[in-house]
């Protein structure tokens, strides 16, 4: 019995080596053992096809991008409405474009999965198209629908495609001055590499700076990146991207046109006319002088085109020729009419507007001036002692205090004796505050200034607001009106007995320390302008996917900072709470730094969103971090 026990066991210690072998022998050498778990990492890791569009992530990026001669990519996210939009006219383009020679593959990327591959590629907005070639990106720049599309790729992807030449010329401090100055008239852009607005305006200035060429004279367009030309940038006033200015011969005014071709093209050519236009007879005069019922004209009355007043006031003109209506005349009899001795430019107000207190025209005779005086003139004199107040001429009405009176306004000539019947108490109290504006509004028209005031639900026949220098708004109290409880309402204002209308959300029950601090338009100041506190404050919008996308980032960085106790990381909803002038929203969202000592200047954030930009852009400014690493020297 012992000795057949001792064989079974040395027989299957035999077999055991014998199957061992047997498996290394059945394994190559060079192939991992588990082949099967890599045969579904690879069908894992393939990129899939949705509507004809190849989906594209972090894992599949790179093999399939470098794989392929074309692709086209576009960085989407899903509650993005221009990008649901864009989805049927690209899935259609794909779908033309598979067939192509040489073939031509359309991918996308959700970025709000993909995150590490929007931030690589630096995506701001959403969508953004780029063209890869070689496995190299370029932006995009063609249309956004299905024909735009596959024309723009099958041109580029043409072997015998040639980058048509750039319109646009690039301006930097070597050829600013130079070019500027030489121009009569162009148009320049500064702009941001990573700013979305600005790539999307790109192609619309490039196809208007391609029109505006062939024309004669022509005119130029061109760009400065304001990211590395800073100190143009700053010469110029640039806060936010794109910032377009209007230049002739080196003399910069503001662009207030349209974004898009032809309307760009169309608006610059206008501007390069004559801001003014002649009247040869003083018939033609006299009907120019009653052609605005609601609203004065300038005339400029000169001897010839050589009169120096008549260049002065052309030069004059150029930058104000959207806001006021303009015409000139060399009629003999002209100087006569208006009683003048010399040439001069008058303001004509239609006669209903006029009281008794002032004249029928204001003139400008000093042929030695410059366009700053011949401006502040027009701006002085183009509203009357009591204005009407009208939406197209609202930029006229920017003298502070300013005083609206609202009612029911309406100057045609069935509705004008009660119309002038409330305007003619306000009359004498404008008399007497002359360094305040006065303006009569329609209350319809403006009813959202009236709901600004808190006083949509009045029940007077007239409701007053004061508006002041700081961006602050006053309401009267609902009393009956008449001079004397208007001139009342004056005084307390002027003695600053009056509290400001605050458009504010409910102040937040508590205050969570080292969170992100809600700010609200009543704790603005409690909070922001806080003289003992360095204040991080982003302006957000609830609608908006970039603020959306911002918010954990924000928490992220309160989180980093909590510790800092004179460091307060905020966030404010700006279309729901108002903040101080000096905090201007031109876009969501828009960051600012406010420092104690200059929280009426405070530091706007250019630049990226992600936490080490954040991060970067505190500790740049921050007096208290720079403090304290001075002492850690020490």
């Amino acid at each position: 019995m012992l000795i057949v026990r001792k064989n079974w066991v040395h027989d299957l210690v035999f077999l055991c080596l014998l199957f061992i072998t047997i498996q290394c022998e059945d394994v190559p050498s060079d192939k991992p053992l588990d082949e099967s778990s890599e045969n579904i990492k690879q069908v894992v890791d393939e990129p899939v096809e949705e509507d004809h569009v190849i989906v594209l992530s972090d894992k599949n990026f790179d093999g399939f991008i470098n794989s392929k001669k074309f692709v086209l990519v576009e960085f989407y996210a899903p509650w993005c409405g221009h990008c649901k939009q864009l989805a049927p006219e690209y899935s259609k383009a794909a779908q033309k474009l598979k067939n192509n020679d040489p073939p031509v593959s359309l991918a996308k990327v959700d970025c709000t999965k993909e995150t590490e591959l929007a931030n690589r590629f630096n995506i701001q907005g959403y969508p953004t198209i780029k063209l890869f070639k070689d496995g190299e990106p370029s932006d995009y720049d063609g249309e956004r629908d299905e024909n735009g599309i596959v024309k723009y790729m099958r041109q580029h992807a043409d072997p015998n495609y040639v980058p048509p030449k750039d319109f646009v010329i690039v301006l930097g401090k070597d050829n600013f001055t130079e070019i500027t100055e030489k121009e009569a008239i162009m148009l320049v852009e500064f702009y941001a590499p990573w700013c979305g607005h600005c790539k999307k305006i790109a192609p619309q200035l490039e196809k208007a700076a391609s029109a505006l060429q062939s024309k004669q004279p022509s005119i130029l367009i061109g760009k400065v990146d304001a990211t590395i030309e800073k100190e143009l940038a700053e010469q110029y006033g640039v806060t936010g991207y794109p910032t377009m200015k209007i230049f002739r011969n080196g003399k910069a005014t503001e662009y207030k046109g349209p974004r898009e071709e032809p309307g760009i093209a169309d608006y610059m050519l206008n501007q390069a006319g004559d801001p003014t236009k002649l009247y040869e007879t003083m018939t033609d005069v006299k009907k120019f002088l009653k052609s605005n019922l609601d609203e004065p004209v300038i005339l400029g009355v000169f001897d010839s085109k050589d009169d120096p007043l008549y260049k002065l006031y052309i030069d004059s003109n150029n930058a104000v020729r959207d806001d006021y209506v303009f015409g000139h005349t060399f009629a003999a009899d002209a100087k006569h009419y208006f009683g003048l001795k010399v040439s001069s430019i008058i303001i004509a107000h239609p006669e209903y507007l006029l009281t008794q207190y002032e004249p029928k025209y204001r003139a400008f005779d000093d042929a030695s001036g410059n366009d700053i005086q011949v401006q502040a003139f027009y701006k002085e004199y183009c509203v009357p002692l009591v204005g009407h107040y009208q939406q197209h001429i609202e930029s006229r009405f920017s003298k502070r205090p300013l005083v609206l009176v609202f009612y029911d306004v309406n100057f045609q000539p069935e509705f004008r004796s009660m119309t002038q019947f409330w305007r003619n108490k306000v009359v004498p109290v404008a008399r007497k505050y002359k360094n305040a504006l006065f303006a009569v509004a329609d209350e319809t028209m403006f009813e959202h200034k009236l709901k600004e005031l808190g006083l949509s639900d009045s029940g007077e026949t007239v409701n007053v607001g004061i508006y002041n220098d700081k961006g602050q708004r006053f309401a009267m109290k609902d009393e009956e009106f008449n001079e004397e409880t208007l001139e009342e309402f004056l005084e307390d204002f002027y003695k600053g007995k009056l509290k400001p209308v605050i458009k504010s959300q409910a102040v937040p029950k508590k205050v969570n320390p080292g969170n992100v601090q809600v700010v609200v338009g009543k704790t603005f100041d409690s909070v922001v302008m806080d003289e003992s506190k360095e204040v991080f404050i982003e302006f957000y919008a609830p609608w908006c996917g970039h603020c959306k996308k911002l918010e954990p980032v924000i928490v992220k960085l309160a989180k980093k900072f909590k510790n800092e106790k004179n460091i307060v990381i905020a966030k404010i909803d700006a279309t729901e709470n108002e903040a101080h002038a000096a905090y201007e929203v031109s876009g969501y969202p828009t960051i600012y730094y406010a420092l104690p000592g200059k929280k009426d200047k405070p530091i706007k954030m250019d630049g990226g969103r992600e936490l080490s930009d954040l991060v970067k852009f505190i500790e740049e400014n921050s007096v208290i971090l720079k403090s304290k690493n001075v002492k850690q020297e020490l």
